[in-house]
């Protein structure tokens, strides 16, 4: 057990370390390299805290190198948790979940809880959480007899609760403490933490241009180019596992894919050669089982596709001549395609996201990622009307999109700049955008759908042009009134 002199001085150290913009790392920083190694786990560790007296006690301040000893818990008298001026915005995360985050300092928190708990964390919510500015290095939180560098720190506020117990943590960089000394009022400026980051379980087959659609709580993911131009494979975000299904019939790369009724609808695309297609073809998870349904209209690839009323619509994309406006009606009771209005501004590799009975179709670009295109259009399928919305803030295309909530998020895309990371948030009701946390792994042709307030980002390249990936990246909205 260290003096009480070791440890003062140790605490000083650390004080001194923040208020000079060094960190200490607690835990290993989740890589933002694409490997097939997953994220170093979160696990526990002995302490002299066990889950039967689980409290949030103050975590004794030290420097940890690779070959030092873990660090010693000292115990304090327990003081309620002060969270102050929070919205709540809770959400649950999965062991999985827990184990994949991205964000070392989210990390080091939960790492954190882990040890005090004595075990492997399997669920934890997150009550509240903030972006916040510090007039001080005390982070909102300083102990007393303590003297704190004024200089501004940013940071993350983050109510976590296990158990019966609520954990108030505060965040900077890749450091994390346990903040029982909260002073109202420390906080200059704050906004609400949009949402945070996770790796899952790799797909089976690395591929870039995919398409992916739910159904029944399962995800599925088709199609790509190389190897996986038929490949098939349903993840189960429950147990974070991915299984092998029926492969396509004919080989594509750039389609679109919808769930609806029970079925995955896997539509047009590119034949390996560049060459626009005009299958469609049904899935059946309960037979593994495809089956042919009326081809498009217009062959094309690089398109979107959404779900309204039960029936389903087409967008845009490469056609035999070039980019196409065009936007094709499915009725799958009748197993027939119609003509609707073209879209205003033809383009391909776009996303497509529906939101209250609209369906915006985002970004894309003419043929080549050197003209991309900041676009924004809204159809209204009950009136067959379009109109123009507030631009991307980034232009990009060979993105994807997902609504949760009332709001679509953009992800990723390329430019002649290289590929990109930025997930924005649009608000159809004030026609605004915002940044959110960006994605771990820039990339493009990625497959993105939405599951509850989850979002995730599958497959893609890593480079403008070829390479491919494996990756499963979920986006944790951390919204109002989750359930």
């Amino acid at each position: 057990m260290p003096s009480l002199r070791t440890t003062w001085m140790s605490a000083l150290i650390v004080m001194f370390t923040i208020a000079c913009g060094a960190t200490a790392t607690i835990v290993p920083e989740a890589s933002a390299v694409p490997t097939t190694t997953p994220a170093p786990p979160i696990s526990a560790t002995p302490a002299p805290v066990g889950l039967a007296t689980l409290a949030p006690v103050q975590l004794a301040p030290t420097i940890e190198t690779s070959t030092s000893p873990p660090a010693t818990f000292v115990p304090q008298l327990q003081t309620p948790v002060q969270f102050e001026s929070l919205e709540s915005r809770e959400v649950r995360l999965t062991a999985g979940e827990i184990q994949g985050l991205v964000d070392p300092g989210i990390r080091s928190a939960l790492a954190d809880l882990a040890q005090r708990a004595d075990k492997e964390l399997d669920r934890v919510r997150v009550i509240a959480a903030q972006n916040v500015t510090w007039p001080d290095a005390s982070l909102g939180c300083p102990e007393p007899g303590f003297s704190y560098a004024q200089a501004l720190t940013e940071g993350i506020q983050l109510l976590l609760l296990y158990e019966t117990e609520k954990f108030d943590y505060r965040i900077t960089g890749v450091y994390s403490r346990l903040c029982e000394n909260a002073q109202p009022g420390q906080a200059l400026e704050s906004r609400p933490l949009l949402g945070i980051w996770s790796r899952l379980a790799d797909m089976p087959t690395p591929r870039s241009e995919v398409a992916a659609a739910t159904v029944g709580g399962k995800i599925y993911v088709m199609g790509g180019f190389g190897a996986g131009a038929t490949a098939h494979e349903e993840y189960d975000p429950v147990t974070d596992t991915w299984r092998k299904r029926a492969p396509i019939p004919r080989g594509v790369d750039h389609p679109a894919a919808v769930g609806l009724n029970g079925h995955v609808f896997l539509i047009g695309g590119l034949d390996g050669r560049w060459g626009p297609v005009d299958n469609v073809l049904a899935y059946d998870p309960a037979e593994d089982r495809w089956t042919a349904k009326a081809p498009l209209p217009t062959a094309r690839g690089a398109l979107g596709a959404a779900v309204r009323g039960g029936h389903i619509l087409a967008f845009g994309g490469i056609g035999v001549t070039g980019d196409v406006g065009t936007t094709e009606h499915y009725d799958p009771e009748t197993d027939t395609w119609s003509e609707r209005s073209s879209m205003p501004t033809a383009r391909d590799h776009i996303a497509v996201a529906a939101v209250e009975g609209n369906i915006y179709v985002l970004g894309g670009r003419l043929g080549s990622y050197a003209r991309n295109l900041g676009t924004n259009e809204k159809y209204d399928p009950e009136a067959d009307i379009w109109a123009a919305r507030a631009p991307l803030p980034t232009t990009r295309s060979g993105i994807g999109a997902a609504a949760v909530q009332g709001k679509l998020y953009l992800f990723g895309g390329e430019s002649t700049d290289g590929t990109i990371e930025e997930n924005e948030v649009y608000d159809p009701a004030t026609d605004r955008w915002e940044p959110a946390p960006p994605m771990p792994t820039a990339r493009h042709g990625i497959g993105v759908v939405s599951l509850g307030n989850r979002i995730y980002v599958l497959a893609g390249r890593l480079s403008p042009g070829g390479s491919s990936s494996a990756l499963n990246e979920v986006f944790i909205v951390l919204e109002r009134s989750m359930p």
